[in-house]
Formats: C-alpha cells, sequence, structure tokens
C-alpha cells in the first residue's frame, strides 16, 4: 500500500471514529490524552521510533511487549498527546503517525481517547 492509500484509509477510519465519539456526546474542544498505536517487529525499531518521538517532542512514547494473535510477540509504542479532539487536529495527528510507519516499517493501528462531556 503506498503513502496515499494509507493516509486516505486513515483519514476514513478518524472520521469513522469521531463520530462516535460525538454520538456518544463528547465535547471535542476538551483537551484530553489522545493514545495513538505504532506496532514495531523489534524492541530496537520500538526504541529508535520512541528515541525519535521524544528526541523531536511529538508526544510522549511508551514501549511495551504486545503479544500477537499468533502467541508471537510485537512490541507496541503507544504515543500520547494532550490535545483537544478538534477534527483537523485528530487527522493532522494521525496522518504525521501513519507517514512514520511507513517511514519506519511499523504497523500504525490508530488513535484511542476518553470521552469528554
Amino acid at each position: 500500500m503506498n503513502i496515499a492509500e494509507v493516509l486516505l484509509d486513515t483519514a476514513v477510519e478518524d472520521n469513522r471514529l469521531l463520530i462516535a465519539i460525538q454520538d456518544q456526546g463528547d465535547d471535542l474542544t476538551k483537551p484530553r490524552d489522545l493514545d495513538f498505536f505504532l506496532y514495531a517487529k523489534t524492541k530496537e525499531r520500538a526504541t529508535l521510533v520512541a528515541d525519535f518521538i521524544t528526541d523531536n517532542r511529538y508526544g510522549r512514547p511508551f514501549v511495551q511487549s504486545y503479544p500477537k494473535n499468533d502467541e508471537s510477540l510485537t512490541w507496541r509504542i503507544k504515543v500520547t498527546i494532550h490535545a483537544p479532539l478538534a477534527e483537523n487536529v485528530v487527522h493532522t495527528l494521525s496522518a504525521f503517525f501513519a507517514c512514520l510507519s511507513q517511514i519506519y516499517d511499523l504497523d500504525y493501528d490508530g488513535w484511542e481517547t476518553s470521552i469528554e462531556k
């Protein structure tokens, strides 16, 4: 999949999640922690990306081992960013992590957050 397809697919999924959150009565203007998830095949790759994120102050990364369905391990990078849930903010951040996943050969698995009313 090329980067344009990744960005388009990511935007569609981001919109679905934003609509679902709004339907639950969320106030999108309230800042809160947004957690973005990336998966690396090795601990070294996960650490490299986490260090890149930290060094450039893109967010607060946390690396941990994570079991896959086939019983093998992968490495999850959870990046927390405190921001409002405005559509343009979410799309920009999500696109950044989608691009980062393409650069570093990671799997980007979207984001999650709490509902703020």
